[in-house]
């Protein structure tokens, strides 16, 4: 078996991803929009060569864009693009639709046209030998969504960029002189475009909590589950509509962060426990919370165009007090702050950036570690059980870059261990810290674009490379994960994994109205294909996670067709619906923006990823939580 150029061998598993054998399937030439993610080969390449004066390395932009200006003003001074499916979100500008609206990444490429249509995925070609390369699917690892209903919008102060991989369109997004405001706790009432110090709602009944006042479940039938609440929008917004936060739960809490407020409901019957209003924009947050209910949150340091992503707060998200907050401060002339990558990990909170990366005490806001010395810099941060941290290292030659994957001491900062991939491949997605799975990618255009799912050790060493059965294709929906500089490697869903096995969704198999797909399960200390377990009849379904053993589902139902939660054994097989949501409100089901789905204790919330709407009118009527029970 030949190896790449400059590829050490492998340490344990299979080798590092080659060129792709002869026959591999060719994406059709439509012009398309469907988003895909990253590479993963395996170790140690030679040292990197001495990085050059003018260059920063990985992640710069080579050429000013539309990434520089804000375009209209808002939070994020620009405006929405709808998605490719051809059901825009409403806005003012009543744009065509475009792409995922995801912004562009990492990698620095100009944005491209607005109007394609989406195309299939593309999944791995069967493994001929050790290793083999795995392209990138239809939305790719850090892509859209196929069962998304509308994919998500710009998210941050850049323009929708389109990176066409394996025959697929890669869509990225990117997410201030500021004001030093300590929050303030007070009693808050219903108020228009929040400004100034944060008050707290207090949860005293009097809160700005909104009901449905229809019956949600006068039509539903036996055996379905209950509408328990329906939360519509209660923050008056700027123009383009604001992204989502969240939603995080904390005992019988869940909470949502969107523009400049964050909120607290009652999990039970919705109604506002409490709200902290924050003094400029929302910019970044971690998927996860302390054990004891707190968060640390990126908010702008101002509220002028050029106000920069670097202000932390602290949230007590059980009783919505605001705590510590500090200023990121910048390490050098490339240290880009219009985006932070936020992961949480025991007490400890990261904060990276092209450039450089600090960590800081949740409980008291001291800093853990800062930028290292040397030519090798962490970038992005993936938290819960354990820190990973993906790393890039400064070369001569931006076009081939090296990165690196870190196990990091959370206290410390320090390396536990160091995988290195063959040059040129970067780290895309982690989608799950334990056991460690990684999504790398390589190349840049539609003809050298190439994706790779790597399992990793505990020791770091390599212990699979995905392969994947000729035809299978996959799009785990990563949302907005993707910024301009920072990149936020948590939060996909579609994917799944336990000790042994790695579940993914694949692609809406049929297209068009009778929408199905499958669950494919993956040996982990072999790469293969175990089993795949089909949706059920007109259904598409996607991995949330592990419940008790088997894998957690969210499927997706259709027109006059309610979803639910349903769990699938370890060994494959049919689904089994835990919940069912009623018919009776498919409709409103299927309205959420970008949805995030969550299902906890016996409960299932559903919750927008963006809120935006053409007129004031319309944006307090828009559809925010919906929460379904027994």
């Amino acid at each position: 078996m030949t190896q790449p150029p400059g590829q050490q061998p492998p340490q344990g598993g299979f080798g590092a991803p080659q060129e792709p054998p002869h026959g591999v399937p060719q994406p059709p030439q439509a012009p398309p929009q469907t988003p895909p993610p990253p590479p993963a080969p395996p170790q140690a390449p030679a040292a990197p060569p001495t990085p050059p004066p003018t260059q920063p390395g990985y992640g710069y932009p080579q050429q000013p864009g539309p990434y520089d200006k804000p375009q209209q003003p808002g939070p994020y001074g620009q405006p929405q693009q709808p998605g490719p499916y051809g059901q825009p979100q409403p806005g003012p500008y009543n744009q065509q639709p475009g792409p995922y609206g995801q912004q562009p990444g990492p990698y620095g490429q100009q944005p491209g046209p607005y109007g394609q249509q989406p195309q299939p995925g593309y999944g791995f070609p069967p493994q001929q030998h050790p290793g083999g390369p795995v392209p990138p699917g239809p939305n790719g690892p850090g892509g859209g969504n196929p069962f998304k209903r509308k994919p998500a919008l710009i998210i941050g102060a850049a323009v929708v960029a389109l990176l066409v991989i394996g025959g697929g369109v890669y869509f990225a997004t990117s997410g201030g002189d500021g004001d030093d405001d300590k929050p303030v706790a007070k009693k808050s009432e219903q108020v228009k475009k929040p400004t100034g110090s944060p008050t707290v709602d207090q949860g005293d009944g009097n809160g700005t909590g909104r009901e449905e006042s229809d019956d949600l479940n006068s039509g539903r039938k036996d055996g379905e589950a209950k509408v328990l609440w329906l939360q519509k929008n209660d923050v008056d917004l700027p123009r383009n509509g604001a992204d989502v936060y969240g939603p995080w739960i904390v005992g019988d809490t869940i909470v949502k962060g969107m523009y400049r407020t964050v909120s607290g409901y009652s999990v039970a019957d919705g109604k506002q426990a409490w709200t902290l209003k924050l003094p400029a924009d929302i910019c970044s947050a971690p998927e996860q919370t302390t054990t004891d209910g707190k968060i640390v949150i990126a908010i702008k340091n101002g509220t002028t165009d050029k106000a920069d992503c670097s202000a932390l707060q602290q949230i007590d998200l059980n009783t919505g007090k605001a705590g510590w907050k500090k200023e990121v401060k910048k390490s050098g002339l490339f240290d880009m702050m219009s985006d932070l990558s936020m992961a949480i990990s025991g007490d400890t909170v990261t904060a990276g950036r092209t450039g450089a990366s600090n960590a800081f005490r949740v409980s008291d806001g001291k800093e853990v570690f800062g930028k290292r010395s040397g030519n090798c810099q962490p970038f992005a941060f993936a938290g819960g059980a354990k820190l990973i941290a993906a790393v890039n290292c400064r070369t001569d030659d931006v076009e081939n870059p090296q990165q690196e994957i870190e196990e990091l001491d959370p206290n410390t900062g320090k390396a536990k261990w160091t995988y290195k991939p063959a040059r040129g491949w970067e780290v895309d997605k982690v989608y799950s810290v334990s056991p460690l799975i990684v999504s790398l990618t390589k190349g840049d255009s539609s003809e050298d674009k190439k994706w790779s799912v790597l399992a990793l050790r505990e020791n770091g060493t390599l212990r699979s490379q995905l392969s994947s059965d000729k035809g299978d294709k996959f799009s785990p929906d990563c949302g907005g994960g993707f910024t301009i500089f920072g990149q936020q490697l948590q939060g996909c869903t579609g994917v799944a994994a336990d000790a042994n096995t790695f579940y993914m969704s694949t692609t809406d198999d049929n297209g068009g109205s009778a929408r199905t797909n499958k669950v494919v399960a993956f040996n982990l200390n072999t790469g293969k294909t175990k089993w795949k377990a089909n949706a059920p009849a007109e259904a598409t379904m996607k991995p949330l996670g592990m419940e008790g053993g088997n894998v957690l589902l969210y499927v997706e139902g259709g027109y006059g067709k309610g979803g639910g939660i349903a769990t699938l054994s370890p060994a494959g097989g049919s689904p089994k619906m835990i919940l069912k949501h009623p018919d009776s409100t498919s409709e409103i089901e299927r309205s959420f923006y970008n949805p995030k789905i969550q299902y906890v204790d016996g409960r299932s919330f559903i919750a927008s990823g963006r809120v935006s709407a053409s007129n004031d009118k319309e944006e307090l009527e828009t559809k925010t939580l919906m929460a379904f029970g027994n």
